[in-house]
């Protein structure tokens, strides 16, 4: 009861208080141990994925979900208006009748996307990533490399079904026949080379390295885009449509392996130097 008293506390020797006037000012917070009140964010210890193990929250898995929610919805979108043939067709028809144009370049460039060139790029990066893993001690150093080969497998499984069943025939500038929705040979770029470069991207050492595989990933699907549309094989929004799937795809591939993450650790328990994508 000695210790109430009106006005403000007092400092007595060996108390410590949570806001004093200290020499920063009036009412700043001071701590009687000389710390800084709080760690600083660069010096905070971070997660065994890499993330900083503080709040606010680090962004990661709400972008991963709306790369597998938004494209998803997308492709559903598109599939309702081809088999209802619906407004949006039309749209796509005229920007076709716009963009046709065949020639030498654009059928190259579309032929990228024939399995016969893609498969053989995942098939090399497959065999250089089981032959890094392995030869670094990495654990199950076999998974992200049978999910790439099951990957690529769901390419045909998924859209030779929808090709049956949306039946939509073909641009006026190929032989009258159906099933061209989606378009295969996008998609067969897009994962094939995608998971190529997934596989491929945590045993870059630099980040120049890294940005060069993702631009080239980026260029080759978008040439084999331009190139169907130029040449006449595909709509417009069967490339789109791939597009979607392909994302939907990459994404689940990266959620279910961690590859991009490149958690990778040596067989001694040890964890390896994490040179993944930044």
């Amino acid at each position: 009861m000695g210790d109430i008293r009106p006005g403000p506390p007092q400092l007595r020797p060996g108390r410590a208080l949570a806001h004093t006037t200290g020499a920063s000012g009036s009412g700043s917070p001071h701590r009687s141990d000389g710390h800084a009140p709080q760690t600083p964010r660069g010096a905070r210890h971070a997660d065994p994925d890499g993330r900083p193990g503080t709040t606010p929250p680090v962004p990661g898995r709400p972008t991963s979900f709306f790369l597998l929610g938004l494209p998803a919805l997308l492709f559903a979108l598109i599939t309702w208006q081809v088999v209802a043939d619906g407004p949006l067709l039309r749209v796509d028809e005229r920007l076709s009748k716009a963009l046709v144009h065949p020639d030498r370049a654009s059928e190259l460039l579309a032929d990228l996307g024939n399995v016969q060139v893609a498969v053989p790029v995942l098939a090399l990066a497959i065999g250089y990533t089981v032959w890094r893993s392995r030869r670094t001690g990495t654990d199950r150093w076999w998974w992200p490399a049978a999910g790439a080969a099951l990957l690529m497998a769901l390419v045909p499984a998924l859209i030779v079904p929808v090709k049956e069943w949306t039946d939509r025939p073909g641009t006026p500038a190929v032989p009258p026949a159906t099933g061209y929705y989606p378009s295969g040979h996008t998609a067969t770029a897009a994962v094939a080379y995608g998971a190529a470069a997934l596989l491929v991207l945590p045993w870059l050492r630099t980040l120049r390295a890294r940005r060069a595989v993702v631009v080239l990933w980026a260029a080759l699907v978008l040439g084999v885009s331009y190139g169907l549309v130029r040449r006449g094989y595909h709509w417009p929004l069967d490339v789109v449509a791939s597009w979607c799937l392909s994302t939907v795809l990459l994404t689940g591939y990266v959620l279910l392996t961690g590859v991009s993450r490149s958690s990778r650790r040596t067989s001694s328990g040890t964890p390896s130097s994490r040179t993944g994508p930044s």
